[in-house]
Order: C-alpha cells, then sequence, then structure tokens
C-alpha cells in the first residue's frame, strides 16, 4: 500500500515535486483553489481547497489517513503547512521562528538588523496610513507589497506622482494591507543567492549563483536571463555574511530545511533582501542532484514522512563549490501573445550539458500581457553542467542556435537572450 503525502500549492515549478513523489512510489494529493493548476496534472487525486483553510485541508487528510504533508514552492503557505502539520501531529520542517524570519519581509529586517546582516534600506506603509518617502533613501523607489511572490505588484518609481499611484496600486495586492518601499539597486549592482541547506540544526552552505536580470521591461521586477553557478563572489561571501547569517539561522531555531537568500552586491557590499523558505523556482537541487548527488526534493518527501532530513553521509555529499564544475540555469523569456511554434526543444533536451528542461508553455499556449514582468512569462528553464565557464558560454550559444519560437505573424517571441558570462570573473 503506498504512502500518501498531500502537497500544498498547484503552480509548474511544484508539479516537478509531484512527479518526483509519484516516481517514489508516494500516493500524491495536490491542494489548491484553482482548479486548473499545473501541479494537479500529475497528482494522483487533487482538491479545489484554499492552502489557508486550515480545517478543511485537515478534514482532508484525516478522512485519506496521509501519512505526511509538504509545501510546494509558495512562501506564503509555509505558515498554513505548519498550522495543518501540527493539526495533525505530523513532521514540519518550519519552526515560528523561521517563519517569523523567512515568510515575512518585516521580520527579516528585524532578525538582518538583530545580527549585523545588512539588508536593503527602507520602510513600510501601512494601507490606513498617508504614503510619505523614506528618509534615508532617495528616488528611485522599489514597491512591492510584503506577501507576494514572483515579482507580482512590484514596480520601479522615478518620480513623487509615480510614486504614490504604485503605493496605492501595491497595496491591492497584499492580503495584509503592507507595502515595503526600498532603494532600488540599480543596474550597477550585482546579483547573487545562495541556497542553504539544514539539517538537524547544522546550516550548511549548498550552492552560490550569479544573476544576470532582464533590464528591457520598463520599471516592472527585473526577471532573471540566467544564472551561474559558484558565484564569482563565494570567497568573499562565505568570509564575510555566512559567519554573520549563520547566527541568523540559529536564532531561528531552525532544524531541517532549505533556504534561498538574494543579495545584491555594490561596491563589495553585499545587500541581503528576499528569503525563500522552501523550494526554489530557480531549482539550484537541480544542479546539487546532478553533480552533488543528493535531492533536496526526495530529501523533504522523505521528511513530510519520516522526520529524517537526508543521508548521515551529507556533509561530504555536500560541496558549494560543486567539484570545480560550472552549472548554469538559462530562462528562457517570451514577449506577450500566442505561441504558434516551437523548434529546437529535442534538440536541447539531447544537448551532452542540458540535464534538464522545466517547461512551462506549449505551442498554441498564449502569454497574456499582464505575466511580462512577472516569471509566468517564461517559457523553459533550460539546466546545464560543464566543466568550465568557457564551456557554460558554448553551451548558450548552441541552444540559441537551436531554440526557435514563433508568434502569430512569425514574429521572434523571445524576449532578450543572457549576455555570456565573463571567464576573467570566475577564474580567481
Amino acid at each position: 500500500m503506498s504512502k500518501k503525502i498531500i502537497i500544498l500549492g498547484g503552480n509548474p515549478e511544484t508539479g516537478v515535486l509531484v512527479e518526483v513523489a509519484n516516481n517514489m512510489g508516494l500516493h500524491t494529493i495536490v491542494i489548491d483553489p484553482n482548479p486548473n493548476a499545473p501541479a494537479k496534472k500529475f497528482a494522483k487525486e487533487t482538491y479545489d481547497i484554499d492552502g489557508f483553510d486550515i480545517d478543511g485541508i485537515v478534514k482532508v487528510a484525516q478522512d485519506n489517513e496521509v501519512d505526511g504533508v509538504l509545501v510546494g514552492v509558495a512562501d506564503i503557505l509555509v505558515k498554513p503547512y505548519k498550522e495543518i502539520c501540527e493539526k495533525l501531529n505530523l513532521p514540519c520542517y518550519a519552526t515560528d521562528g523561521t517563519i517569523e524570519a523567512f515568510c515575512s519581509k518585516s521580520g527579516y529586517k528585524r532578525y538582518c538588523a538583530e545580527h549585523g546582516v545588512q539588508d536593503i534600506p527602507g520602510i513600510y506603509l501601512h494601507k490606513d496610513e498617508e504614503i510619505r518617502k523614506p528618509t534615508n533613501v532617495d528616488l528611485p523607489l522599489m514597491v512591492k507589497p510584503v506577501d507576494s511572490g514572483g515579482g507580482v505588484g512590484m514596480k520601479i518609481c522615478r518620480n513623487e506622482e509615480d510614486y504614490r499611484e504604485t503605493v496605492t496600486n501595491a497595496l491591492k495586492f497584499s492580503k495584509k494591507g503592507i507595502v515595503m518601499v526600498e532603494k532600488y539597486m540599480d543596474s550597477n549592482c550585482d546579483d547573487m543567492a545562495v541556497y542553504y541547506t539544514f539539517k538537524d540544526g547544522v546550516p550548511y552552505l549548498s550552492a552560490t549563483y550569479d544573476r544576470i536580470l532582464t533590464r528591457i521591461q520598463g520599471d516592472s521586477s527585473p526577471i532573471a536571463l540566467s544564472t551561474v553557478y559558484p558565484s564569482k563572489y563565494t570567497k568573499s561571501f562565505v568570509e564575510e555574511v555566512h559567519p554573520k547569517i549563520s547566527e541568523l539561522f540559529k536564532a531561528t531555531e531552525v532544524q531541517n530545511g532549505v533556504l534561498n537568500v538574494q543579495f545584491f552586491v555594490e561596491d563589495g557590499v553585499f545587500y541581503s533582501y528576499d528569503p525563500g523558505f522552501r523550494l526554489q523556482g530557480e531549482a539550484p537541487h537541480i544542479h546539487l542532484a546532478h553533480i552533488n548527488g543528493f535531492d533536496h526534493r526526495k530529501m523533504l518527501l522523505n521528511f513530510a514522512l519520516t522526520g529524517k532530513f537526508g543521508k548521515d553521509n551529507f556533509a561530504e555529499q555536500n560541496d558549494y563549490m560543486f567539484r570545480g564544475k560550472s552549472a548554469c540555469s538559462i530562462w528562457i523569456l517570451l514577449k506577450d501573445g500566442k505561441i504558434n511554434s516551437i523548434k529546437g526543444l529535442d534538440e536541447i533536451k539531447n544537448h551532452k550539458n542540458v540535464n534538464f528542461v522545466v517547461e512551462r508553455f506549449k505551442q498554441g499556449d498564449t502569454v497574456m500581457p499582464e505575466w511580462v514582468g512577472t516569471e509566468r512569462q517564461i517559457l523553459y528553464r533550460i539546466y546545464t553542467a560543464s566543466d568550465s565557464i568557457e564551456e557554460t558560454n558554448q553551451t548558450i550559444l548552441d541552444i540559441k542556435e537551436i531554440l526557435d519560437v514563433k508568434g502569430e505573424e512569425g514574429e521572434d517571441m523571445i524576449i532578450e537572450w543572457t549576455p555570456l558570462w565573463n571567464p576573467e570573473d570566475y577564474h580567481n
């Protein structure tokens, strides 16, 4: 009799987690209010219930005698996930401290201040207070709802009038009725992220990566074009930030789980933002499984059923320098419109350096105008690994040569391709 697991959330990235659970022989139950949520296509059973309906989900779990519950790739569901697990007395990787520190932007700011981790300067505005500007930073400003992900409701403001309008609009996207206003870290900054694995209370740095963002979509939130691992900033991060942020982790009483934290780097200073205490859309776990041999998805699924996270030899497997290899995720972003034809996908999948492709659209699908400037405009994320940064660049050029996506008028639908990485940055 296969074990039953409830997975909360139904976006495409969670769909991949559901497939892994199916391959492990688990009976998957996906819960999401949207009857057509992509992850539901893969599930053995589905329910159209809101992720915040704690009692409704607990009832489904009891009626089905489920063995475990796990949250998918959705920050806002981490808190209900913890409440559901507590009511069912099932293993849960979230603690009160981690929810406070990693699932709320204001909580994270407070933890950063207490542990000497530099974050992005800014203020909070509540829906019932007058709209004011931060005193410690100038325009341009980045405005974002405190509790929406994937770039929704975020905008860069360059003048007073636009700022007022944007704050009013962004408040509509916040369940809590709070927006965050921050210094806009412009295109002169570098953008990097780190990915941690927590096992039995110990934080392990598992990956570091640099991001190239598209800047041509006006003032919507910039979306990644590609990422490369390990980051050129790995050495300075490990020396300067890792010791402080490890103390921050300790204060949350985190025991197990995975965490992604993003940083801007400007003039050698790391500005921390946007922690995600869950599997990521970027999916560093795909590279980790391919290069270091452990799969966070399987580890989390096993944890949901047993309360044990990872194998005993995890510390030996973990290597944030990726055993000397260069890994890259290439994001293909589309313009709005109907996709008339896609050529080259099978050839890309067969490329010697490509180990996985996350597919979000297919021929005949339509990219809505309002999705542009959010992660919903992504066609594919293509995961590659090679022996050098030069070979990574060649792989990008190969894929660019192979992939062809046309709209109804025969126009190229790909917004822009990632620039190549500068090998000199990665040979120090």
